[in-house]
C-alpha cells in the first residue's frame, strides 16, 4: 500500500512539474510578438519614407528640366 501511495505522489509531482511556467512562456511570447510587430512597422515606415524621397527627387528633377528648357524654343527656329 505504501508503494501505491508513493507512486501516486510521484505521478502528481511529475504532473505539476510538467505544467509549470506556462504563464512566463505566454508573457515571453506576447513580448516577442510585440517586438516583431514593431520591427515590421518600422520597416514599412522606412520603405514609405524612401519612396517619398524618391518621388520628391524625381519631381525636383522634372522641375529643373522644365526650368532649363527655353519657353520660346519653337519660335526661335
Amino acid at each position: 500500500m505504501k508503494k501505491l501511495v508513493l507512486m501516486a505522489a510521484a505521478i502528481v509531482a511529475v504532473s505539476f512539474a510538467s505544467c509549470g511556467n506556462k504563464a512566463a512562456n505566454a508573457e515571453q511570447a506576447k513580448a516577442d510578438s510585440i517586438r516583431i510587430a514593431d520591427s515590421i512597422n518600422a520597416a514599412k515606415a522606412a520603405e514609405a519614407e524612401a519612396a517619398a524621397a524618391a518621388q520628391a527627387a524625381q519631381t525636383e528633377e522634372a522641375t529643373e528640366q522644365a526650368a532649363e528648357t527655353p519657353a520660346n524654343a519653337d519660335k526661335a527656329e
